[in-house]
């Protein structure tokens, strides 16, 4: 379905690079929301979840606060509140350098390790199940094009 028809829209977007965009904020929007109800289950948010794979592949060094947000998918303004509940909940620890006290380490715990690998494969089958009617070749070709378009010329 069209975009204009799934918002209802009657009058046409101002521009093909309008109607391009808010084509991809609407897919995020959609994908993203499947995701969250998945991860719901399991007492973790979207965010959370994509901290836990970060500090997942950083083993066993971790990463420092500002490190970690440079990785993340989407943009966090407070890392910091965002760590501090996941190290309440067990997921991750943090502890200071001891050579320079002002660096700070995160590293996935053994709780927040389990959980990640128990979403491993639920994770998976909706990625290929939300996929599943895309071929290979139009796959690469949208990776293609969403690199393109994050490039900014």
């Amino acid at each position: 379905m069209a975009l204009r028809d799934e918002l209802k829209q009657t009058k046409p977007f101002t521009s093909l690079q309008e109607e391009a965009l808010l084509n991809i904020v609407r897919t995020s929007a959609t994908m993203t929301d499947d995701l969250e109800e998945l991860l719901k289950e399991r007492g973790i948010t979207n965010t959370q979840y994509n901290v836990l794979r970060i500090l997942r592949g950083a083993e066993p060094i971790g990463l420092c606060r500002n490190e970690l947000r440079d990785r993340m998918l989407t943009r966090m303004p407070d890392v910091t509140r965002l760590l501090d509940r996941m190290e309440g909940a067990g997921l991750v620890a943090r502890s200071r350098d001891h050579e320079d006290r002002r660096l700070v380490s995160t590293r996935i715990t053994a709780a927040g390790r389990k959980l990640v690998e128990e979403l491993d494969a639920p994770v998976q089958h909706y990625h290929e199940s939300r996929m599943a009617h895309v071929s290979e070749e139009q796959l690469q070709a949208l990776i293609d094009l969403l690199t393109l378009a994050r490039g900014r010329g």
